[in-house]
Formats: structure tokens, sequence, C-alpha cells
């Protein structure tokens, strides 16, 4: 008889966290991990023993055990590594399956894997909502922020179980909502991990200029704290603690090699902004500071031959410093929701912006007050710099940011998302741009044509720009 109402696949660090995040919420459910000898035995069962909230809970290594304790239709998570992996895992399931059941991918998959495998079940009888889980090891147990996309009517069928389970926003609202179709749901937690490695970046490049100006992290931390009053966030509060957190008297971030790792999902965002023809260049400098970080030994050696000295005349203030980062923080959040919003025009997607915004208030890795003000944002309009009052904002961070670009050029101190930040800036606000030369150039060397301002860009023209040839 089949006894459980949620099945969740794979027993990685998010999906046991998600599981006794299922039971905590008075679910029944069945876990699955696969056996291999001598590598992964009998994990399920012993993850069980070891939490008393899955008592009720049933656990299998055996795929035909593990589908038959579900109650139909089946509605199973799967929690594995995006790729591949998810493939092979379908197929082992889809002879198992019953029509109408339910697949949950709830990793990082490409989004355009994912209207691939929605449809490729659909034609199957099988359902399939690719969803965004952000919230990390600690969100998944206690509410994650959760990005669920495919067909609507699948999605009611887990929508009690999704929602039970996520983070609450303000008004204790669920961080869970029907994003859209297809590979929507994925195609947001990729923006959002860009958005996230922008985040990050600044708050290191932030942490390098404080260090410049002649503070230690201790002070660095106190300053940081001093920031939570205007531009608090969950990324800014953490880092806080790693700034406080010392082995023996040294600080140990100081002993964490500078080689920044990465998953994947920025350089699918980077991709997705290039094949879209959207500007996302904050996410982009973001990945691309992560690539020049892994070349340590040549970073060692070009050192040696181009660099010397030290930081001769860094005048800025903390205050000078926040508000950089609050302008390029506003400009972070611009571009991935430009991004998002092109996408959803591009694939007839319908996003809805301030619900999107609402279900990363809370549970997710870039929540943040910002977040929870451009929910209300996002009800008038889909360009956040269009708003009053964040054009203020930007008004009046703007010199403190071009000065802290400058005095770090100046004093060569690096700097990509905050100096992309006013880079992009000016060039979104430009109304005569220098893309009349690249237009002429392309025309003269490949007779690519171009459009006059004189004839309201109606007709194309050519011309021979070189009359002796």
């Amino acid at each position: 008889m089949n006894t459980s109402e949620f099945g969740l696949f794979g027993l990685g660090v998010m999906g046991k966290s998600l599981c006794r995040n299922l039971a905590n919420n008075g679910f029944k459910i069945a876990m699955f991990n696969r056996h291999v000898d001598g590598v992964e035995v009998d994990v399920a069962k012993n993850f069980k023993a070891e939490h008393p909230e899955l008592s009720e809970a049933v656990a299998f290594d055996d795929i035909s055990a593990f589908v038959n304790a579900l109650e139909t239709p089946r509605k199973i998570m799967l929690m594995v590594n995006a790729g591949k992996t998810i493939d092979y895992v379908i197929e082992d399931l889809l002879p198992h399956l019953s029509k109408d059941d339910i697949l949950i991918d709830g990793g990082n998959s490409n989004y355009k894997k994912t209207k691939e495998r929605f449809e490729y079940l659909k034609s199957k009888g099988i359902h399939f909502i690719g969803t965004g889980v952000s919230g990390g090891e600690e969100g998944a147990l206690k509410g994650p922020s959760i990005m669920p996309s495919g067909d609507l009517e699948a999605y009611n069928n887990v929508k009690p179980f999704l929602e039970k389970i996520s983070a609450k926003d303000q008004n204790n609202l669920p961080c869970c909502t029907y994003v859209g179709p297809e590979g929507s749901g994925h195609f947001i937690k990729m923006v959002h991990n860009g958005v996230e490695y922008v985040e990050m970046q600044l708050l290191a490049e932030v942490i390098t200029i404080l260090e410049a100006t002649g503070h230690n992290l201790d002070e660095i931390a106190n300053i940081l704290e001093t920031w939570k009053n205007t531009a608090n966030s969950y990324l800014l509060e953490i880092t806080i603690d790693i700034l406080r957190t010392k082995e023996g008297d040294d600080w140990l971030v100081k002993k964490i090699l500078d080689k920044a790792g990465n998953k994947g999902t920025g350089n699918w965002t980077t991709i997705a902004s290039a094949e879209l023809g959207v500007p996302s260049t904050l996410i982009a400098a973001a990945l691309f500071a992560r690539y020049t970080s892994f070349y340590k030994e040549e970073r060692i050696q070009l050192n040696s031959n181009f660099k010397g000295g030290t930081v001769s005349d860094l005048q800025l203030s903390s205050t000078e410093i926040l508000e950089a980062y609050q302008f390029a923080r506003i400009i972070n959040h611009y571009q991935g929701f430009k991004l998002i919003a092109e996408a959803s025009n591009k694939f007839s997607w319908n996003l809805n912006l301030s619900e999107i915004a609402r279900i990363w208030t809370n549970g997710c890795i870039i929540r943040s007050t910002l977040m929870e003000a451009l929910v209300e944002v996002f009800k008038e309009t889909t360009n956040i710099l269009t708003n009053s009052q964040l054009i203020a904002s930007i008004k009046h961070y703007k010199p403190s940011v071009k000065k802290v670009v400058s005095q770090c050029v100046l004093n060569d101190i690096t700097a990509s998302c905050l100096g992309e930040s006013i880079q992009f800036f000016n060039g979104i606000t430009t109304v005569d741009s220098s893309a009349n030369i690249i237009q002429a150039q392309r025309d003269y060397f490949g007779a690519h044509t171009y459009k006059r301002n004189d004839d309201d860009g109606v007709k194309s023209h050519h011309t021979i720009w070189n009359k002796t040839n």
C-alpha cells in the first residue's frame, strides 16, 4: 500500500536538509539514495536513524521499492548533480512511473536542458517541474527560496509541499511561487546566482579598499556592522562573521588560498546574456574576476614584473566606500532583473518581476533590504532606474563611486565590479554614443550598412569610404 506523500531522490547535503524540512513540517516522506559497494551503503537508512524527526520516513536504496512506496500521482524531487546525472536518473525512474506522476528537478540545471526534459517527459505522460532552490544547507533545512516552473496544473499538485517548506516573507507568505512555463524557474535561479557572484565580489572589493585605507579586519567588520542600517543583506552578515573568525591570533580568512571556485551558473548567466543581447556586464566582471584569481602563479610572476611598492595615498572615507558599494548594488540588480525581463519577452514566459523579488526576500543567498524595496518598485515598472527613489539614490551615490574607482585605479587596486558599475551607468545614460564609429567601420570593411539619424533610422545605407580603391 502506498503510504508516503512525497519522495526525495538523492541524499547529498541539500537533499538531506530538505528531507528533514519536509519531515519537520509533518509530511510522510520516502527517501532514496543509491547503493554503491564500499562507497555509498545504507545512506538513506543511516540518515533516517540519525534524526528523530525522520522516524515516520521510509528509506530505500532500491528504486522500484522507493517508487512503489509513494501515493499516486507520485511526487518525486530529484536532488542530484545537474547535467547528465539528471538524465540518467530520469531513465532509471521511468520504467517504474505511471501516467501523470510528477518529477521535480531541484538542482542547478541549465534552463535549456530543463525545457528539453519537460518536452521529453511530456511525451511519456510524466510531468516535469524545473525548480530553483536557494539558501544553501541552512536554507534547505529551515526554509529556502523555491522557484518552480513547468505545467501549472502539475505544480498545483506539489504546491502544498513546496510552499510549506519554503521561507516566509515579511507578510508570512511563502517564498515560493509558480514562476512560469518550461525552464523559467531554472533561468531565474541562474540569474539569482549571477547576481550573487556580483554581490560577493563587491564585498571582497570593499574589504580590499578598506584594508588599503589602513583598517585591520576587526575594524572592517565593525565598519560593515554599521552598514546594516542602510545596506543590510545576508551576504553582508556572513561576511562580517567571516572577518571576525580567527585561528590562533590571526584571521582565518587570511590563511585561505585566493583562488575562487565556481559551479558554472555564473558562466551560464554570462552566456545567456550574450545570447539574448543583454549587457549583464557586472556578472561577467565578477565571473572573470574569479577566473583571474585562479591564475595564482602567473599573478605572482607578473606582479614582480610590473608592480612595486604599496598604496601611497588612498584618500577615502568609509562613507564614500559605502555609497560606492550601494551604487554598484543598484546597478547589479538593474542588470539582473533586466536579463530576466528580456528572457521573459523573448520566450513569452510572462514573468512577474515583483513576485520574483518577493520570493527572494527571504531564504535565498541574495536576500537584502534592497530586494525588499524592489518588490514594490516592480509593481510600477520593469526598469528600476526609472523609479524616483532609486534615481535620487543613484544621483547621491554617484560622486562617491567615481571617487572610489578613480582612487583604486590611481593606486593599482583591483575593483572590477565597482569600476564596471560606473562604466556601465555612463554607457546606459549616454544619448549619443561612439557606436556610430563602430557602424562606419563595419560598413567600410564589410559593407554591413548603417542607419542614419536624419531619416529616423528607416533606411539602410552603404558608403564607398575610400574613393581611391
